[in-house]
């Protein structure tokens, strides 16, 4: 073999080895699916399964040794670095949503038992008044690592901004390993940056076609790059009157009611996929009217929003920007 002939074989071996491909990883976590889409030959599986398990350790109510579940016991008070950022994101949305994200509610949401029967209960009312007394993030605060409770039946739980925020937790150690092309998803909610460098074009994402029977039909797809976006959708869970009228999963944060809502999906894009996932919770309870004047304020924040009209009919509404 000539000289040149093996410098171009080198040549074509190491090209090859350099040539990344996009790797997927996939499974279940916190009671969902993930998938992981990214520009590397390397297999962080261990690595994510093992990010997982620190972040359930701190925020998942559904594991008795968790930060939040001792909190919420009052056996212990001191909370990790993942829960302390969670807290403070938290507060600042509950403020400047004037309580309407409240990560107090879950009490209340529980005992209005929403799940497989979609029949509206006539609770005790004292019940719900009993539980109200304990709600209000401002009936918390943090000093340095520990968290404190003005009642000790304050109730705690971050499921409408922990998944949002395990998906920003998988994207900075994606960046942190020089990756620039990447596409995280937890439960629906999503993180990407860069391209899909396998089709050399912008992630492509999708919004679902609300649907009461279940079935899955995307009805607006968009390019989403250097952004988050997460949706809350309200028509999976809901009960109905004996008038028909559906309440969605909302418990009115201060009335510890079902609220009625013709507000069906709500899809938040950001820079973080935790701010859009706590603010896209938070605008189901505001109603439309309310979301457009917030808006008007945070120019940050892009909105498509599906509901109901008058004649029953499905409208869409694109805010600051959302893309067509």
């Amino acid at each position: 073999m000539n000289k040149i002939l093996v410098i171009a074989v080198i040549s074509l071996f190491l090209s090859c080895q350099n040539e990344r491909y996009n790797t997927k990883l996939t499974g279940s976590v916190f009671g969902t699916s993930y998938s992981v889409v990214y520009n590397s030959n390397e297999i962080y599986k261990s690595q994510l399964d093992s990010l997982f398990a620190i972040i359930n350790k701190s925020l998942s109510t559904y594991q008795t040794d968790s930060d939040i579940s001792k909190l919420n016991r009052n056996e212990a008070f001191e909370v990790d670095n993942h829960f302390m950022k969670v807290y403070d994101a938290s507060k600042e949305i509950f403020g400047k949503t004037e309580g309407a994200f409240d990560p107090t509610i879950g009490n209340v949401v529980n005992a209005w038992k929403f799940g497989s029967e979609n029949i509206i209960e006539h609770i005790d009312s004292l019940k719900i008044d009993s539980l109200m007394q304990y709600v209000g993030f401002d009936k918390t605060y943090r000093y340095e690592n520990t968290i404190r409770k003005f009642h000790p039946n304050v109730y705690l739980e971050f499921n409408a901004i922990a998944k949002g925020y395990a998906v920003d937790v998988v994207s900075d150690f994606l960046e942190s390993k020089n990756i620039e092309n990447y596409l995280v998803e937890i439960g629906g909610e999503l993180r990407a940056k860069g391209l899909n460098t396998d089709k050399q074009k912008a992630w492509k994402v999708g919004v679902e076609e609300p649907n009461f029977e279940g079935e899955q039909v995307i009805l607006r797809a968009i390019d989403l790059k250097d952004e988050a976006m997460a949706t809350s959708g309200t028509y999976r869970k809901y009960k109905v009157d004996e008038a028909g009228n559906r309440y969605a999963h909302i418990i009115d944060t201060e009335t510890g009611y079902p609220s009625k809502t013709n507000l069906l999906s709500i899809s938040v894009i950001a820079k973080s996929c935790m701010i859009a996932d706590a603010y896209a919770t938070a605008f189901k309870s505001m109603g439309i009217d309310r979301v457009k004047s917030f808006l008007q304020k945070h120019p940050e924040l892009k909105v498509f929003l599906i509901f109901e009209n008058d004649n029953n009919s499905l409208e869409t509404l694109s805010l600051n920007g959302y893309p067509e």
